[in-house]
């Protein structure tokens, strides 16, 4: 995504640069597409069903075709391949990549309805600048402009916070905290690590360092301040050592409440789970 560069002077996305940004074959993507526009160009009439579904929708609609054009949503046209053979591509309109999101979840849905309503969020203002510059020739025409523009811009507004809730809503921002308090079960310290790119090595440091566990016969311990807070459960494992002897070992998991208390002393040691920083960057 960060790397994707679109045509500024375009009121369109080709279908080639939106299947690099949803991150699918483009073959696979004219595919969906041809369908949308078969399904547009059938172009079905309303009836009664359609009546009661819809409340906006009045009783004398029945019967009455809408106007629903392919062409508003995606145009075709054909590229040149390294071969000089010539191949079927689609030109996408705003609401042709609407209709596209429309379908995806997930982060690459987010960031293509960030990247088509910013492209065309600006070309709207260019227009809206190049208006700035046309002087009326009567006051009655002034009059009729300033009404259009306040109400293209109430227009523009509407369909701005619009897109902020549907980008919102295909994938709300899931923090690790949240995962934690979604989670179930007991962990090991290495599964903990890992959601922050360390080693248990360096997270049992940690640990160490802030005084709730320390080591016993070479092996993990809490700190009586810390043992009876529910953070872990641990089970006795019978071995047999190299020379023979039976023996035990501890093999210790923390639970979820341990697992949380472990996330507050890394966040205050600065130290961000990946799912955290993944989003500070989406």
């Amino acid at each position: 995504m960060t790397n994707l560069k679109v045509n500024e002077n375009s009121s369109t996305l080709n279908s080639r640069e939106v299947a690099k940004m949803i991150g699918k074959r483009h073959a696979d993507l004219m595919r969906d597409i041809d369908t949308y526009t078969r399904y547009l160009s059938e172009n079905p009439k309303l009836d009664s069903h359609d009546i009661g579904q819809n409340a906006e929708l009045r009783s004398d609609d029945i019967g009455q075709t809408p106007k629903l054009d392919s062409d508003d949503f995606f145009i075709e046209s054909s590229y040149q391949a390294g071969t000089g053979k010539s191949y079927k591509c689609y030109e996408l309109t705003k609401m042709g990549c609407e209709m596209v999101a429309h379908k995806m979840t997930g982060s690459k849905g987010i960031q293509f309805t960030a990247v088509y309503v910013k492209r065309f969020n600006e070309l709207e203002a260019n227009e809206n600048k190049k208006m700035a510059f046309y002087i009326p020739a009567t006051y009655a025409e002034a009059l009729a402009l300033a009404a259009q523009q306040a109400e293209e811009n109430e227009q523009l507004k509407i369909e701005n916070q619009i897109q902020t809730q549907r980008i919102a809503e295909y994938e709300p921002k899931a923090t690790y905290y949240d995962e934690i308090l979604k989670s179930k079960g007991l962990m090991a310290v290495t599964q903990i690590a890992a959601d922050y790119d360390l080693t248990a090595q360096k997270l049992n440091r940690i640990l160490k360092e802030e005084r709730v566990q320390h080591k016993v016969g070479g092996q993990w311990i809490l700190y009586k301040d810390h043992m009876n807070n529910g953070y872990t459960k641990s089970e006795t494992i019978p071995i047999t050592h190299s020379d023979g002897r039976p023996g035990t070992t501890l093999n210790t998991k923390w639970t979820q409440k341990g697992r949380l208390f472990i996330h507050e002393i890394l966040v205050r040691r600065g130290i961000e789970a990946t799912i955290d920083k993944a989003y500070e960057h989406v």
